[in-house]
Parts: structure tokens; C-alpha cells; sequence
């Protein structure tokens, strides 16, 4: 049953305020969870995390003259490939 008496959210005039305001409040006070909507934000910038990763220096030799061909830094092309496998081994399974 959907929760139809929720309060409006206040304005906040920073996200300090914002932040510790809900801290101290429950959001189903103020939001009806039952009726929200999954939504994709394909603009929003990927968290990355480093990782480290042993490859043979001809490998990454042969990836630097390819990068190098196309003007982009050879991290760069090596990201262009794993994307480009993942997506190809997603749509297989």
C-alpha cells in the first residue's frame, strides 16, 4: 500500500544542511519508496578504481604504437578494448 501522506521535502541552502537534516530524518516521511522508478543517468561520470595489472612489455609496446596511431594515450585504447570485449561477451551470454 502506498504511502499518500508524506510530507514535502524542505529547501536546503547548503548540502551540509541537506545532509545532516537527513541524518537525523526517515526518508519514508517524505518519500513515497513504493511508487519510485528505476532510472539509468547515462551522463554520470563512472567511479574508477586503480588497479594494477602485469602485462608483457611487448604487449604493451605493440599497445603504445597502436595508440600512438590512433592519438590517444595507449591507457586510454587499452579501456576502448575491454569495453568493447565485455560488450561483446554480454550480448553472447
Amino acid at each position: 500500500m502506498a504511502n499518500t501522506k508524506t510530507k514535502p521535502v524542505p529547501e536546503f541552502r547548503s548540502e551540509d544542511g541537506e545532509r545532516e537534516f537527513w541524518a537525523a530524518h526517515d526518508s519514508t516521511e517524505f518519500i513515497d519508496w513504493q511508487s519510485a522508478q528505476r532510472r539509468k543517468l547515462p551522463n554520470l561520470k563512472p567511479t574508477l578504481r586503480t588497479i594494477s595489472l602485469r602485462l608483457p612489455v611487448s604487449m604493451i609496446e605493440d599497445l603504445k604504437v597502436l595508440a600512438n596511431k590512433r592519438d590517444v594515450p595507449y591507457q586510454s585504447l587499452l579501456k576502448v578494448f575491454l569495453a568493447e570485449r565485455l560488450e561483446k561477451e554480454r550480448r553472447r551470454a
